[in-house]
Formats: C-alpha cells, sequence, structure tokens
C-alpha cells in the first residue's frame, strides 16, 4: 500500500522533469541558433536576418535569409521547422534561392524543379549539428545552349566556434553548338574555426576536380585530378592566406600538354585594419545604403583598405612548377614580392584609374624571383645569351631587370 502511494508523486515529478528537459533544450537550441549566425555574420561578408520565429516547448519554426552585404544578386531563404526531443532537435526545411533586382525564385521560376530540401539534428548535450541537404538534377535550356547538373549531396557537421562541410558534386555539362564544357565529378572538403565574433579565425578549403574537359572543333583539351586548397586565417596581427594549385595532367592530341604545382602566400595584412572595415560596412549596410553605387563605396571605405596595407604586405611564391613534354618546355620560379605601406595618404583608390595614381602605386612594388633551369627558347626571346641558366628577375620601385638588364619589350 505504502509503494502505491508513491506512484502518483514519482510519476509527478518524472512528468515535471520531463517537461523541464523539454524547455532546456528548446531554449538551448535557439541560444546556439542566435549565436551561431551571429557569429557568421561578424566575418562582415553576408548580411543574415532570421524572421517569422515560433519558438515553443515541442516545436520551433522559422526563416533564415542570407544575401551579400551590398547588392542583389541574389538571397538565399532558409525554412526550418525544429522538433525539440529530451537530447536532440530534428531540423528539417526547404532551400528557396532569389536572384537578380527582381527577387525572382531560382527554383519554381527560372527553373522546373523543387527547391532541394535539408535536414539536421541538433545533440543538446554535445552542442553538435549535423545535417545535409540533397541538390537534385537540373537541366537548363536554351536554344543551342545546354546546361545539366546530375545532383549532389552536401553534409554539415560542427558545434560553437568550428564547422565542417563536405560537398559531392556530379558533372556540370555546358553544351554551345559544337563546343561542349564539361567539369566533374568534383568533391569539396571546408572547415571554419573561429573566435566568438570572428575576432580571429581560420577556414580551409580542399576542392578535388576528378576531371575537366573543353572541346571544341577546333581544340579538345582533357584534364584530370585537379586539386586546389587554401587556407585564410585572421590572427592578433594579420591575416594570411596560402594558397595551393595541382594542376594535373592537361592533354591534347593524345599527349601530355602541361603538368604543374604552385604554392604561394600573401601576409602581412594587418588585422585591426580587416576588422575595422568590416564593422564599417556593416554599418554602412545597417544604415541603408546597400544600394550604394561602387565609386562612393569605395570613397567610404578607402581610408579602411588603404590602412590594411599599412605593415607592408608581402607575396611569397614557394613554389612554381610547370612541365610541358608536348612543347618541351618547363619552368621553376620561385621568390617574393613586397609593397610599402608607408605614406599611405599619398595612395587612392578612388582614382586608380588615373596614370599618376598607377605610377605611384607601381613604384612602392620591390621584390626579385628566380627562374632555374631556363629554356633555351626563352632565353632566346628576351635577348640574353643562350647558355643563360638562371633568369634572376628583380624589381625595385617597380622598375623590372632580368640578369641585370632591363626589361626588353616582351610583344614586337
Amino acid at each position: 500500500m505504502r509503494k502505491e502511494r508513491l506512484i502518483v508523486p514519482l510519476l509527478v515529478v518524472l512528468l515535471f522533469a520531463w517537461m523541464a528537459a523539454q524547455a532546456i533544450s528548446s531554449w538551448l537550441f535557439e541560444r546556439e541558433m542566435a549565436r551561431t549566425l551571429a557569429d557568421l555574420e561578424a566575418r562582415g561578408e553576408l548580411d543574415i536576418e532570421r524572421v517569422d520565429v515560433d519558438q515553443g516547448w515541442w516545436t520551433s519554426t522559422g526563416r533564415i535569409h542570407l544575401a551579400p552585404l551590398f547588392g542583389q544578386a541574389w538571397r538565399l531563404e532558409l525554412t526550418y521547422q525544429a522538433r525539440h526531443g529530451v537530447l536532440s532537435t530534428h531540423l528539417d526545411g526547404e532551400v528557396m534561392l532569389r536572384h537578380g533586382p527582381e527577387n525572382r525564385h531560382l527554383f519554381g521560376e527560372s527553373l522546373a524543379t523543387a527547391p532541394p530540401l535539408w535536414e539536421a539534428r541538433y545533440h543538446v548535450l554535445s552542442g553538435t549539428l549535423e545535417g545535409g541537404i540533397q541538390l537534385a538534377p537540373l537541366r537548363i535550356t536554351q536554344q543551342e545552349r545546354e546546361l545539366t547538373f546530375e545532383g549532389g549531396r552536401l553534409r554539415f557537421s560542427g558545434e560553437q566556434g568550428n564547422w565542417r562541410l563536405r560537398a559531392q558534386l556530379q558533372s556540370w555539362v555546358l553544351s554551345d553548338g559544337a563546343a561542349r564544357l564539361e567539369i566533374g565529378p568534383a568533391i569539396l572538403n571546408s572547415q571554419y574555426a573561429y573566435t566568438e565574433g570572428a575576432h580571429s579565425f581560420t577556414q580551409e578549403d580542399r576542392l578535388q576536380i576528378e576531371s575537366l574537359s573543353w572541346h571544341q572543333p577546333q581544340l579538345k583539351l582533357d584534364a584530370s585530378a585537379i586539386r586546389l586548397a587554401n587556407r585564410v586565417s585572421l590572427d592578433d596581427q594579420e591575416l594570411r592566406i596560402q594558397l595551393d594549385l595541382d594542376l594535373g595532367e592537361i592533354h591534347t592530341a593524345e599527349q601530355v600538354l602541361l603538368t604543374g604545382q604552385t604554392e604561394l602566400e600573401l601576409s602581412r595584412l594587418n588585422a585591426d585594419a580587416i576588422r575595422a572595415t568590416m564593422t564599417r560596412l556593416r554599418k554602412l549596410a545597417a544604415g541603408g545604403q546597400t544600394g550604394t553605387k561602387r565609386e562612393a563605396l569605395l570613397a567610404h571605405l578607402e581610408p579602411y583598405l588603404l590602412a590594411v596595407l599599412q605593415d607592408s604586405p608581402r607575396l611569397d611564391l614557394q613554389r612554381l612548377e610547370l612541365d610541358s613534354p608536348m612543347l618541351g618546355l618547363s619552368a621553376q620560379v620561385d621568390g617574393s614580392l613586397f609593397f610599402d605601406g608607408r605614406r599611405l595618404e599619398s595612395l587612392s583608390l578612388v582614382d586608380f584609374d588615373q596614370p599618376a595614381v598607377k605610377e605611384r602605386w607601381r613604384r612602392r612594388l620591390d621584390g626579385d624571383f628566380t627562374w632555374h633551369e631556363l629554356p633555351t627558347v626563352v632565353a632566346l626571346w628576351l635577348g640574353l645569351p643562350l647558355d643563360t641558366r638562371t633568369l634572376e628577375i628583380d624589381i625595385g620601385r617597380g622598375q623590372v631587370r632580368v640578369n641585370s638588364r632591363p626589361l626588353p619589350p616582351l610583344w614586337r
């Protein structure tokens, strides 16, 4: 009898515990959603807005709008319905893309296909989110032009401060009469790690294109195993961009036309000036100046953009290796290029098209590059002795010299 009297209070406690867990799950989901969108917007590249939000203990709904900070080229809308559980929240919805100044729907208006669907699951205890988007095949025909896409899938996962994306895309084919361009299949792996407010971040992207071909009656080019990797990092001192490209093999007429790899790095871009530029951009956008013309926008940002150069940026070509068995030519080049970041007040971005302003920018450049194992035909083209095997390219205040000689006219 005593045990029976305990059952009802125990059930009540369990019911209240379950309801409290539901409320906490809904609150945690809402908090992480708001923090994540705020951090992504802090990058300064996108305008992000969440509207029509209806938050409940069991379900929540809303729409997320993403658009370029300036311009009306496109607008992405994600609808979502979240069904909250004690340990996880399941989300699903549609992906709708508008384009052009008229905000036309890409899916349903421009393309006779349904919007892609997406789904995800948020794990309450770990704070992680994982999900995906299925891209359906499509075909667009306009007179003799035709674009076909065989579909693909995007997978994303991560938690606050660290997100990952993996895209597996099937072939794209663009044909125009006898000309045909085909790209893919391709795989993209991306990771974005950041501190709160995107004060510092690191983004790494790796793209692998299995095949690429361009066919027309007079020319056929086929490439395979193209790989592109880049790393962008912003810390307390600088923004650093690293790029690594592997061309794989490019064939024509059943011969290897070109193979090659290159590695380069751009560094010493002032970090505080970049953050100030992003802050200024967001203020201009918040002030309703999204329709500002390019010249007026550049005038607003010119002091901030010039300040990015105050630490004298440098471009390092760590490796450039090209080889053409078909033509019997090769190139092995390395070197560095520097920009003088002193007395920036004498420079202008607004008037860059003026010859005098271009000359002031050009005279800020210094550097040196070395071409190892110089092909004889290049030495002949530059008017150097035919036994020249090393080409030293020196840049001083914008003036280029090769092997201590002024650069001769390249086109006669």
